[in-house]
């Protein structure tokens, strides 16, 4: 730890600000920065680092998990964190981004969602160094003087300073009076409290300033405040969201999220470092030089992979997820747990009776589409690319398929020897009396459409 009970040199008070300033995308002036350090090392304290959440949303995935890394780095240091249950702002709801006035929840919701939060919360920061506070302790205790005095404290003009008021007032859209006072409420926690920073997404930067100008009214230091950047998802374009589906979830399994870093694009790799790893700066510097000079972005990011996923489970399972991943898509060899898929050994068409068994795996619409697969170069047999169908000859029955890059399936031929004794039993109860003359020789190899109709089920014929 660079914080020290007796006081920090001024190179410790740079490094801790190098660090807390790692990944941010705006702060209080540097200068500033340097002075709060100054003061709390000469009042021999750490800093109050102020966290406010508002229990609408308890899953936390890696955009979430920005701030809490950016928490968790500074108590590494030797400072404390304050974490903010908005329990009394939540039944609000912050108007932040919102077009209209959001749903407030009652009282039932917001506890079992404070609850979830701080179990998810604990699993990044250190709970020993960690004050965990419900505004309703202060808020709820206000009466209608105090809420008076508060709200003199900002004008209405300043209120439509912020986008989503603004807009809304100018598209003629309702805004309760109600929503004025949340970013009010925000800022009093701050008062309360005492803090001396506040970290925020760039989504909530009119809520934390607003704390620094309240926190002046009422005769305290003004906290010094840090923005970090919002979060691509791994689709490298929309905002990290679990509706999007572009999500990376801190309680996924190893092996899930190991795979999901690995599809970052790679002008992402840096930006998830600085974000989402507790990684010192200087050597995130050397990283980006590694890129810079060549070197393959692959490896850098099954680096990156490693530290996200070791950052959420044991070295163990992050060293076995690492191990799948080099299995099954850079060695391009078959997982443990691979599906199996039927494999007709006796049909003439070799390539024909490939694609049906990869069509039983459910995952493809149509046969042309895994014919489509083929012929870009997408299908392996045994890490042999194939890219036409008529040149496959032969397959042994215990072939692995691979389709892309993680798909694998192996081939069995398991039930249909049985699925064939029946299509021969239906064949021989076609054959009648040659006197009879029912049926003709052809009709062993092609049933009439009629009869194919009745026995629905039972492949005759390639497509």
């Amino acid at each position: 730890m660079l914080f020290r009970s007796k006081g920090m040199s001024s190179m410790d008070i740079r490094e801790t600000a190098k660090i807390m300033l790692k990944g941010s995308d705006s702060h209080t002036q540097d200068a500033e920065i340097i002075e709060k350090l100054k003061k709390v090392d000469k009042e021999n304290r750490p800093l109050r680092i102020k966290l406010g959440l508002d229990p609408s949303a308890p899953d936390i995935h890696l955009g979430h998990a920005v701030v809490l890394r950016k928490i968790k780095q500074l108590q590494d240091l030797g400072h404390e964190a304050v974490i903010v249950i908005g329990d009394f702002t939540g039944m609000i709801g912050d108007p932040t981004g919102k077009s209209k006035t959001r749903k407030q929840l009652t009282r039932e919701e917001v506890e079992k969602n404070a609850k979830t939060y701080q179990e998810q919360i604990f699993k990044i920061i250190d709970p020993e160094k960690t004050t965990v506070r419900y505004n309703s302790e202060w808020l709820g205790k206000m009466n209608f003087r105090d809420v008076i005095d508060l709200a003199s404290k900002c004008t209405v003009a300043r209120m439509l300073e912020r986008d989503d008021f603004k807009n809304r007032y100018e598209k003629q859209q309702p805004i309760s009076v109600h929503e004025f006072f949340y970013p009010l409420m925000q800022a009093y926690d701050s008062v309360a409290i005492g803090a001396d920073i506040e970290l925020g997404g760039t989504d909530q930067t009119f809520n934390v300033l607003m704390g620094r100008n309240i926190q002046k009214d009422f005769g305290q230091d003004p906290q010094i405040t840090l923005f970090m950047p919002i979060l691509e998802g791994i689709d490298g374009v929309e905002k990290m969201s679990k509706s999007l589906g572009n999500y990376i979830g801190i309680n996924e399994d190893a092996s899930v999220m190991y795979e999901k870093v690995m599809k970052i694009p790679d002008n992402l790799i840096i930006k998830y470092y600085n974000l989402c790893t507790d990684v010192h700066p200087d050597q995130i510097e050397e990283i980006k030089q590694r890129l810079a000079n060549g070197e393959n972005p692959r490896d850098i990011k099954m680096e990156l992979a490693k530290e996200i996923t070791g950052l959420y489970h044991s070295r163990e399972d992050t060293e076995k997820a690492e191990e799948t991943f080099k299995t099954a898509f850079q060695k391009q060899q078959a997982p443990k747990d691979t599906p199996t898929i039927m494999f007709d050994t006796k049909m003439e068409n070799v390539g024909q009776a490939v694609v049906d068994a990869i069509m039983t795996s459910g995952n493809y619409k149509s046969k042309a589409e895994i014919r489509r697969l083929m012929k870009q170069g997408a299908i392996r047999i045994n890490g042999e690319r194939v890219t036409d169908i008529t040149a496959i000859q032969s397959v042994n029955p215990d072939a692995v398929i691979q389709v892309g890059k993680g798909k694998f399936y192996k081939l069995t031929t398991e039930g249909k020897e049985k699925d064939k004794s029946k299509k021969n039993d239906f064949l021989s109860s076609l054959k009648v009396d040659v006197n009879q003359q029912s049926v003709t020789k052809n009709v062993e190899k092609r049933p009439s459409l009629s009869t194919q109709k009745e026995n629905q089920g039972i492949e005759l014929v390639d497509e």
